[in-house]
């Protein structure tokens, strides 16, 4: 890398790094005012604070590709106002030459953002959601709104909190039959994963006999159940959050189960392509500035670059929906904006030689 690249790209990191500070920060702050409504005596500013720490990686991830947009759209437009684009082409150095400088940087945090959403974003997610759940529901059944709702066969199940050592709180367990009436509900304080089968504490079970109820108190009891400690890590979190091992085994899982797994689908594309959407959008950006947006001011960048980040995630959140209506895959739901973006960068590009 030579010093005109590195030229390049101071200007690009530094301005995507000021885009992603302020971003994040006004996500943060949206957040606490948002969690603030959620304080109680358990629940407190200092919980706020360490759960809103938790998740300032998942934030990150998630506003890396519009802040490599708009930092593109400021840094290289920085470049155009002062004319040292016009400076560079003058000199013989080509429009791919240019290109080439701004994604380096790009890359570089495009693979920090695959480490991160791999192996950062679903481990502080886990933590923080099951922190949160834990420290609202006070160990009580069903009191927290931040809880997880699975079925598995018959069984409805409710769980409070997760813990990534493999230990569940406050497990409510609702059976039916055939006709879908309620057999019996049961509610597991703790239970802890050992053996291949779940180890409950402290259960309360009711028992319905037609015109009659059974109340049954049990201090433990054995629960087979195919969510293992893995599979309840990756039920706790979004799935926009969950690693893309993750997205892939619990989206089979689902599939043996006979429920439906498009959202986990269209999350694993998601994550597996993000890398060529940030570059199909910082090629957009790029393409902008030897265009249309050459001469206007950086206000006007910002508004362009935020618009078409806003597009973009619109056309994929629309089509992954349109995906499970009309039968097609996931995958095109996904990759379609990307292609267009890559498309018309480059004929934009190409139209600017």
């Amino acid at each position: 890398m030579n010093k005109l690249d590195i030229y390049i790209g101071k200007h690009v990191l530094g301005a995507i790094l000021v885009v992603m500070l302020i971003v994040v920060g006004l996500d943060l702050l949206f957040s606490l005012i948002d969690e603030l409504d959620s304080v109680n005596e358990r629940y407190d500013l200092f919980e706020v604070v360490i759960y809103l720490a938790m998740t300032t990686p998942r934030r990150l991830y998630e506003f890396l590709p519009l802040s490599c947009l708009v930092g593109c759209l400021v840094g290289l437009g920085m470049l155009a106002s002062h004319s040292e684009l016009t400076v560079m082409r003058a000199a013989g150095v080509s429009t791919r030459r240019i290109v080439g400088g701004v994604m380096k940087p790009v890359l570089v945090l495009v693979i920090g953002a695959l480490l991160l959403g791999e192996f950062v974003v679903p481990q502080t997610e886990q933590v923080a959601q099951s922190r949160r759940a834990l420290v609202q529901s006070g160990g009580e059944a069903l009191k927290s709104r931040h809880g997880v709702w699975h079925r598995e066969g018959d069984t409805f199940i409710h769980i409070n909190a997760v813990q990534p050592d493999g230990r569940v709180f406050g497990v409510t367990r609702y059976r039916v039959d055939g006709a879908r009436d309620l057999q019996s509900a049961s509610y597991a304080r703790e239970g802890k994963f050992r053996d291949g089968a779940w180890q409950l504490s402290e259960i309360s079970e009711t028992l319905f006999h037609g015109d009659r109820t059974e109340v049954v108190h049990r201090q433990s009891e054995v629960w087979h159940s195919g969510l293992t400690p893995t599979l309840l890590s990756v039920v706790v979190v979004e799935p926009v959050d969950l690693s893309i091992s993750g997205l892939r085994a619990f989206s089979q899982y689902l599939a043996e189960q006979g429920l439906d797994n498009v959202s986990y689908q269209l999350a694993f594309w998601k994550k597996l392509l993000q890398p060529l959407g940030i570059l199909a959008l910082v090629l957009i950006g790029i393409s902008f500035i030897f265009g249309p947006l050459r001469s206007v001011t950086v206000g006007q960048r910002l508004i362009v670059g935020i618009m078409v980040g806003l597009v973009f995630k619109f056309a994929q959140d629309m089509l992954g929906p349109a995906s499970s209506v009309y039968g097609f895959t996931p995958l095109l739901a996904v990759l379609l904006p990307i292609v267009v973006c890559f498309l018309v960068g480059g004929w934009m590009l190409k139209r600017a030689k």
